[in-house]
């Protein structure tokens, strides 16, 4: 049985820190492939913090191309109206029916996952991999999944935290200042040739 990761994001845009997530993940749990899928509108998120969801596509192709076991998805980008989890879900479910999947979400989303659309439907269909960004919060992760493993499969993955984010590196860029320590060498030159975050 094929073993696949689920990886959604805004991704506005990619960075080496999600890219290292994935990897942490995959490793961990012995995923066989991680989808990435850009999300298209959030249901928590003003649009207009977004870069246009055909370039957060593009730069996560870029950003991925030279891992053989990273995909990357158009699902929710290409979905009309918010992008919830569990239609999400259901559509890789019924895209891969024998595979086992895995939903990626930050620690901090475990922590009020309960308050999430659908989510008792969602862990009938995927196995919840909570990341650990810290290594401080495992305890409490511990707790909140005991909690939610009534309904479905939970596991906690410790990952060491990446020193940057996306917010910060939009400011970076805004600033002119180099981020190439933080993106991959074709997201920086797409980003500078489309003028994207100035």
């Amino acid at each position: 049985m094929r073993k696949t990761g689920l990886f959604g994001g805004s991704f506005n845009p990619v960075h080496k820190g999600h890219i290292n997530l994935a990897l942490s993940v995959k490793n961990s749990l012995g995923l066989d492939r991680v989808i990435f899928i850009p999300s298209g509108e959030a249901p928590h998120k003003s649009s207009d913090e977004y870069a246009e969801a055909s370039d957060r596509y593009e730069m996560c192709c870029m950003a991925v191309s030279q891992y053989p076991y990273f995909e990357v998805s158009d699902f929710e980008i290409n979905k009309e109206g918010k992008s919830y989890s569990i239609y999400t879900v259901m559509h890789f479910r019924q895209l891969y029916p024998d595979d086992e999947l895995y939903l990626m979400v930050g620690s901090d989303m475990l922590l009020y996952f309960d308050k999430w659309f659908e989510y008792k439907e969602i862990l009938k269909n995927v196995t919840l991999a909570a990341v650990s960004r810290n290594g401080t919060d495992f305890d409490e992760l511990g707790k909140c999944a005991e909690k939610l493993r009534e309904y479905g499969e939970i596991v906690v993955v410790n990952n060491d935290a990446f020193p940057v984010s996306s917010t910060q590196l939009r400011k970076m860029i805004k600033n002119n200042e180099d981020t190439s320590c933080y993106l991959d060498e074709k997201v920086v030159k797409y980003i500078i040739l489309k003028k994207m975050y100035l």
